[in-house]
């Protein structure tokens, strides 16, 4: 077949969907422009002179990419696979749905105690969906917390965080985050603009989020690891909640860090393990 055949894909080896490939002659004349399939693949017919042409792809949310293909005599050019850097510098998971695995993963939590030390906890029970887009600032996040799994290490004191006091979790018993519209804050950072709803109060709350990479798992799935971290006054969510020691301290802090260290399964199911 006479045209151009080539592999739009990331430096990991994802396939780049529907990249645009652009084939000038020597003289600037655009000959061909075709577009990649889903799975990046390219492969146009064109009656091509034999020499030598610049291939430029493009892509939404990807640095452009040129070369020089050279067709023979028979009229084809295969250039094999095309390698596009994402801007910014860092390769996304692809796009599509990621199960938040709660096995694998962590919610976790930290409030000042006596103004010294802090107390840590970490909610047990949670899950939630990752939809990541063509481009970053298309992804989105759905998550839920069970809000009496809190466990800090002491019964009498996830006992009085459960109770109307704190998360009164007879009446609001989930925790929900919903958050999209990533914005660039590093190489591999984003800040997520989201609401949280929290004992009964729904507010904005941004996540400083961390893309640590993905690879294969022992169960034939692909995972994504992510960090991401928030700061909460409890006062926001109407838990007013304090008791009052030794020269006016406060035996809990007014503000709580949030942590979370999530790994993410490629589809809509997560695997078993």
């Amino acid at each position: 077949m006479a045209g151009v055949r080539a592999q739009v894909k990331t430096r990991d080896g994802w396939a780049v969907q529907h990249a645009v490939l652009t084939v000038t002659d020597m003289t600037g004349v655009q000959v061909l422009r075709a577009e990649a399939g889903e799975d990046g693949v390219v492969a146009a017919e064109a009656e091509l002179a034999p020499g030598a042409y610049t291939v430029i792809a493009t892509a939404p949310g990807y640095a452009p990419v040129a070369t020089t293909a050279m067709v023979t005599a028979s009229g084809r050019a295969d250039l094999g696979a095309l390698t596009m850097a994402r801007q910014g510098g860092t390769e996304l998971p692809p796009p599509g749905p990621w199960s938040i695995d709660p096995m694998h993963s962590m919610v976790g939590t930290s409030a000042q105690h006596l103004g010294m030390t802090s107390v840590h906890g970490r909610f047990t029970e949670f899950g939630g969906r990752i939809l990541v887009g063509e481009r970053a600032e298309e992804s989105s996040v759905e998550a839920y917390i069970k809000a009496a799994s809190i466990d800090t290490g002491n019964s009498m004191r996830d006992d009085h965080l459960r109770s109307p006091d704190f998360l009164d979790v007879e009446r609001f018993p989930e925790i929900r985050y919903s958050g999209g519209n990533p914005q660039p804050a590093g190489t591999d950072r984003w800040t997520v603009h989201g609401t949280l709803d929290l004992h009964g109060v729904a507010r904005p709350v941004d996540l400083a989020l961390t893309y640590l990479g993905k690879g294969p798992d022992p169960w034939g799935g692909v995972r994504a690891a992510f960090r991401a971290e928030a700061e909460l006054r409890r006062g926001d969510f109407e838990m007013d909640y304090n008791q009052i020691v030794a020269a006016g301290i406060a035996a809990i802090g007014t503000t709580l860090k949030v942590e979370l260290d999530i790994q993410a399964v490629q589809g809509e199911a997560l695997p078993f393990g």
